[in-house]
C-alpha cells in the first residue's frame, strides 16, 4: 500500500513530554511486515509526490534518548530446539489494498498529526459519515495530544507510526532510527493500549533498516496511490479533483492534518467524501495485516 516525500526538509524542534516505558511488551511477529512538528514546517510536510527529496543541506535530525520499547527477538521463540522463527521483512512498502475483486472500497489516510487546530473537525466529519480513516501519527504530536489518539481509536480508526520527529530515515543510522519509530509506538500504545500495526516512512523513504525495524515491531509499511499534494496548499477544488480523479477501488489517499495550516484539506474532506460515497465508494481501513 504508500510514500511519501517533500521538496524541503521540515524544521526540527525538541519533542517535549516525559517518555512512558513498556515493561513486559512482546511485539507479535506478522506475515509480512510523513516531520511534525508542533509549529508549521517550512518546505511542506512528510507526503510529497514519489519523486520528490528534501532540499540539499537540510540539518540533521536531532538524536533522540534510548527507549524501552522492545524489539521482537530475531530468532523467535520456542524450545531449545525448535528451529528459529525467521522474519519476514518486506522489500517495498505497500501501495494500494486488496479488498476483493467486487469490493469497492479506498482507504482515506492523513499525516503528521494530530493536531488540535485541524484533527478533531476532521474526527467529526469522518464520524458524520460514518467512515474510518488511518492516522499516521508524529510521536512530538502525539505526546501533547493522547486525547485525540483515544478519540481516533474510540471511532474505530487505525493509528499508524509516522515516527517522532519526521526526519528523513534514508540519512539516520540504525541506532537513530530505531528510537524514532520506538518511541511513537509507545505513546501510541500508552495513549490506547494497542500498539500501531503500520509503519510510514517520513518523504516515502524507505530503506532496508526502516523496513526491518518495522517488521520487528510488527508493522507493516504502507504508502500510498493517490497523492492529494494537500501540504501544498494549492486550493480546496484542486485537493478535491486530485482525490475524486484518483478515486478506484483499492485506492489509498494521502492526506494531511498537521505540518502546516490545514484548513483546505479540511475543507476538501466535507467536498469529496459525500461525493465519494454517492458514487458508491465504502471509506473504511485494513481488516487485517498485510490485507
Amino acid at each position: 500500500m504508500k510514500t511519501d516525500q517533500d521538496t524541503a526538509a521540515p524544521a526540527r524542534h525538541a519533542a517535549s513530554g516525559r517518555r512512558t516505558f513498556l515493561r513486559g511488551f512482546t511485539a507479535v511477529a506478522v506475515a509480512a511486515l510523513t516531520g511534525c512538528s508542533a509549529t508549521d514546517r517550512a518546505g511542506g510536510p512528510s507526503g510529497a509526490s514519489p519523486s520528490a527529496a528534501p532540499a540539499a543541506g537540510a540539518p540533521a535530525a536531532r538524536p533522540l534518548a534510548p527507549s524501552a520499547y522492545r524489539l521482537r527477538p530475531i530468532g523467535g521463540y520456542g524450545p531449545q530446539r525448535t528451529a528459529p522463527q525467521r522474519l519476514a521483512v518486506r522489500r517495498a512498502p505497500l501501495l494500494s489494498m486488496d479488498f476483493g475483486p467486487d469490493e469497492r472500497a479506498m482507504v482515506l489516510t492523513f499525516d503528521d498529526g494530530p493536531d488540535p487546530r485541524f484533527t478533531p473537525e476532521i474526527l467529526r466529519t469522518l464520524r458524520r459519515h460514518e467512515v474510518r480513516a488511518m492516522f499516521f501519527v508524529c510521536g512530538e504530536m502525539a505526546v501533547e495530544n493522547k486525547d485525540l489518539l483515544r478519540e481516533m481509536a474510540d471511532d474505530g480508526h487505525v493509528i499508524g507510526n509516522h515516527t517522532w520527529t519526521h526526519p528523513l530515515l534514508t540519512k539516520l543510522t540504525r541506532a537513530r532510527m530505531r528510537p524514532e519509530i520506538e518511541r511513537t509506538c509507545e505513546v501510541v500504545q500508552d495513549a490506547t493500549g494497542e500498539a500501531p500495526a503500520w509503519f510510514r516512512a517520513p518523504y516515502g523513504a524507505w530503506n532496508r533498516s526502516a523496513f526491518r525495524l518495522g517488521a520487528e515491531l510488527g508493522m507493516e509499511p504502507l504508502a500510498w496511490t493517490v497523492d492529494s499534494l494537500d501540504w501544498t496548499t494549492p486550493g480546496t477544488r484542486t485537493i478535491v479533483s486530485r482525490v475524486l480523479g484518483g478515486a478506484a477501488p483499492g485506492v489509498v489517499v494521502l492526506n494531511h492534518d498537521a505540518g502546516g495550516d490545514r484548513a483546505q484539506s479540511v475543507a476538501a474532506l466535507h467536498r469529496y467524501l459525500p461525493r465519494l460515497l454517492d458514487d458508491g465508494y465504502r471509506l473504511t481501513v485494513p481488516r487485517r495485516r498485510g490485507l
